[in-house]
């Protein structure tokens, strides 16, 4: 049964009316008609069974028959990717893949070695579009949530924003922390939160503050990835570690 992610406000009593780029997609590339059986996810954990009722103009008619409480993405810690603004569209491949890897959140943040930004009058059509990516990735690896996208200003925004319980730094000049051997010490938490800088990575001074608000400097080893790779080795890493993917 195809399943697909509505906003919860969609839902009314018993019905849910489908429009914009979702009905696009169920009604002009899945070609369903009515009498398909179809799912709808929320974000906020609920499962609504339905049946089509009628496809016509710009909109879908859907019966919801059966609520059910949405099947969790893996027994592991949320994990928050703070994500140093890199160039281009390196970002766009960071939000799609952490959304198939099970991110919670990814927050992109404007580093001191950022070369792109985002101007204030763009923040809002920029954020838009992130999250776009981030529900398409959601349906397209099956999904039932929507991991938390927002932007950040600076590093400092990150530190105040970041109250999880395992806060981890991903930082290429550490030598003693290795990934591995800072994990064998932790106890699983129920949330991580994560700092990737971006292209040329972070400054020391930075580093400094973030250890100082409690992140831990760790390595991947001997390997030096890019920063649209850092995020996706790191993730797969904890989701094996503690996630659903061991």
């Amino acid at each position: 049964m195809r399943r697909f992610i509505i906003p919860p406000h969609a839902v009314v009593a018993d019905q849910v009316t489908i429009t914009g780029d979702l009905f696009h997609h169920i009604a002009h590339v899945l070609r369903l008609k009515k009498g398909s059986r179809i799912c709808l996810a929320d974000g906020s954990g609920r499962e609504y069974l339905g049946t089509i009722q009628r496809v016509a103009g710009e909109s879908i008619a859907v019966s919801l028959e059966e609520t059910q409480t949405a099947q969790a993405m893996g027994s592991g810690p949320g994990i928050t990717l703070f994500q140093g603004l890199p160039r281009g569209e390196k970002l766009e491949l960071i939000l799609q893949k952490c959304t198939e890897l099970g991110a919670a959140g990814i927050v992109p943040f404007v580093a001191a070695r950022s070369v792109a930004r985002v101007p204030p009058g763009r923040l809002r059509e920029k954020l838009a579009r992130w999250r776009r990516i981030a529900l398409e990735a959601a349906r397209q690896s099956n999904r039932s949530s929507v991991p938390d996208i927002s932007f950040a200003v600076d590093l400092a925004e990150v530190l105040r924003l970041a109250e999880h319980p395992v806060k981890l730094l991903l930082w290429e000049e550490e030598q003693a922390g290795t990934l591995k051997k800072v994990l064998a010490e932790i106890q699983q938490p129920e949330r991580i939160a994560v700092i990737i800088g971006p292209e040329g990575g972070l400054t020391a001074e930075e580093a400094a503050s973030a250890v100082q608000c409690g992140f831990i400097p760790v390595s991947l080893g001997k390997r030096i990835v890019r920063t649209e790779t850092a995020g996706l080795a790191i993730l797969a890493i904890l989701q094996f570690y503690w996630g659903d993917m061991g």
